[in-house]
């Protein structure tokens, strides 16, 4: 004969008291693995608040980190171009190499892109300062003189097809027109970033969203003045290579 020596099964129920005194909770109990609570996702693993914020952290990089990659890119483009304007420059003296003579304009859209900067510059100061208003007055102004540095471009051009040198004159006046217009798309790039920074300074949050949207205004406008500051300084380059460095 044989014996059915297996326990019996006993059935507890999912939450509340069992029939051997131990009480057992539910999932969504304290007292639950983890010592976590209530139905807040990431408390058995610390809490996810602290995710949360480096999450935020690097969303608030990513705008510099960004900038820094486009601006290799752009290091090399003009690196290439700036190479060929040497050895092309180099080749014994022939007929079709003509330097082309300094547009007076140029000397304004030179002082007018260094000036922006510094007021770029300022305007970083300022919103880190916490002082919003300021910040926006300035950062107009600078969207002006970057407009302004594009209009004395177009006035440059101007004056050499004035003196009847375009873009297929000469080599150099082929560079010097490549080079300035790949200079101000680039520019024009850097306005729309002006304009991008003007409109999350415009607007307003509040609660919780405010010491966030702070941080990230402050991030952009870390980017955007990094951002101007190398245009100002490639169109410095520029001027000293096509009419300085012959």
């Amino acid at each position: 004969m044989v014996t059915n020596t297996r326990e019996p099964v006993t059935t507890r129920p999912k939450n509340g008291v069992g029939f051997d005194g131990v009480t057992i909770r539910g999932k969504g109990s304290r007292g639950s693995r983890g010592g976590g609570g209530g139905n807040n996702p990431g408390d058995d693993f610390g809490g996810g608040s602290h995710r949360h914020d480096a999450g935020s952290g690097w969303a608030d990089e990513r705008y510099r980190i960004g900038i820094w990659v486009g601006l290799a890119s752009i290091v090399m483009m003009f690196t290439a171009l700036s190479s060929a304007y040497i050895v092309r420059s180099g080749l014994p003296a022939s007929i079709d190499w003509s330097l082309t003579k300094l547009p007076s304009l140029v000397w304004l859209s030179t002082a007018i892109i260094i000036a922006s900067s510094f007021v770029v510059q300022s305007a970083r100061r300022r919103l880190h300062a916490d002082d919003a208003p300021a910040s926006r007055r300035l950062l107009f102004v600078s969207l002006a003189l970057g407009l302004g540095f594009l209009a004395s471009q177009l006035g440059a051009w101007a004056q050499l097809a004035g003196q009847g040198v375009y873009l297929a004159s000469n080599p150099h006046s082929s560079f010097f027109y490549v080079l300035t217009a790949l200079h101000g798309l680039h520019v024009a790039g850097g306005i729309f970033g002006l304009c991008y920074l003007l409109f999350r300074l415009w607007g307003r949050q509040t609660g919780d969203e405010r010491q966030t949207g702070s941080r990230r205004r402050r991030r952009i406008t870390d980017a955007v003045a990094i951002y101007w500051h190398f245009m100002d300084g490639l169109w410095i380059y520029l001027v000293l290579l096509l009419f300085i460095w012959r």
